[in-house]
């Protein structure tokens, strides 16, 4: 950035088969309207394991067409919630609905129409990715079609390995095969477990890519990850979760909007006194400056000014915008008896 002390210048959706802020009028991408219809929801939900409650009564809508990520700390809740939604468990309260189903009570039709990767598959080593997918499609003959195995291969770009040992496969290439196995039924809805787990960069950006092109034919997807540039790289919204509870639910830019921007400089040693700004003013070590402000562009201007007038020079400038990765960090950090769920959460809806 110029250090210079100048002011600056002026898709159709698939048939069916911790303080509170301001509501979402639309998703990210600004091509989802509020009035899709539901593809999945959780109210009041609740999950146990003996007097532990591992998720405590949230509420989750994700709509159709679009791309959720659910995010949270180590042992938030989000698993427990993907196995709920997915009908592996029963909830221990609330209500769960899943493409117009219960997901427990009526988890065989459901599988029909849903696609799932899990974290681990645990896939057996002496099969092959084209036998293996056989078999899958076998084992879900109510679904209303099915890929070939080799078009789910072509589709993610494994279809070179098909007759390879599954042992042989590199990890990469296992989740690879893990996402060709969710899309073997051609399912309306798919569950996501961490999808790039193991992957090189190259290959999580072609990953990504099949993703958004599902996502275009009107394909639901509610995934987790641990990376947060997926998340902003793909969710139309997201939700972050902490201590069972979720912390926060939007678009990405009514998520960080939480979060203040930052301006820092090193200033001289004479330096004058600084000028009135709206934020909050810092000093650390060796005279760096840092402000935490709602209003970047407005204290900017102001300190820009200040130097110009004062004949300052303003040392490794940097303004920054708040980010994903500072909203998650500051939600991480929450102390438990007082975490979100305990009347501090914020929802954007």
């Amino acid at each position: 950035m110029d250090t210079t002390p100048n002011p600056p210048t002026n898709e159709p959706a698939r048939p069916s088969g911790p303080s509170p802020v301001a509501t979402v009028s639309r998703s990210t991408s600004g091509d989802l309207p509020d009035e899709r219809p539901t593809a999945l929801s959780a109210t009041a939900l609740r999950c146990r394991y003996g007097a532990f409650e591992a998720v405590r009564g949230i509420d989750l809508t994700v709509r159709r067409g679009e791309t959720f990520a659910l995010l949270g700390t180590n042992g938030a809740g989000k698993t427990t919630t993907l196995e709920t939604l997915e009908g592996h468990r029963a909830p221990d309260g609330g209500d769960v609905e899943v493409l117009g189903l219960d997901p427990h009570a009526e988890r065989r039709t459901l599988a029909a129409r849903i696609g799932l990767m899990l974290q681990t598959s645990g896939l057996p080593g002496d099969l092959t990715p084209r036998e293996v997918l056989e078999l899958w499609r076998r084992l879900t003959p109510e679904a209303s079609d099915h890929l070939d195995a080799t078009d789910a291969l072509t589709r993610v770009e494994l279809d070179h390995r098909a007759e390879v040992r599954i042992r042989q496969l590199s990890g990469g290439e296992r989740r690879r095969l893990d996402l060709a196995l969710a899309l073997v039924n051609d399912p309306e809805l798919i569950f996501l477990d961490e999808p790039t787990t193991g992957m090189d960069p190259q290959a999580r950006e072609r990953t990504w890519q099949i993703l958004r092109d599902l996502r275009v034919e009107g394909v639901t997807i509610l995934l987790t990850t641990h990376y947060l540039e997926e998340a902003e790289a793909l969710a139309d919204r997201l939700a972050i979760m902490h201590a069972g509870a979720l912390a926060t639910t939007g678009t990405l830019t009514e998520v960080i909007a939480s979060q203040p921007a930052t301006i820092t400089a090193r200033l001289s040693a004479d330096a004058p006194e600084l000028p009135d700004l709206d934020g909050d003013i810092r000093w650390a070590g060796d005279h760096r400056l840092a402000i935490t402000t709602r209003r970047l562009q407005q204290d900017l201007t102001g300190l820009l000014v200040w130097a110009r007038t004062h004949g300052q020079r303003l040392d490794e400038l940097q303004a920054t915008d708040a980010s994903l990765t500072q909203v998650f960090h500051d939600i991480a950090g929450a102390p438990l008896a007082t975490a979100p769920g305990d009347g501090t959460r914020r929802e954007h809806r």
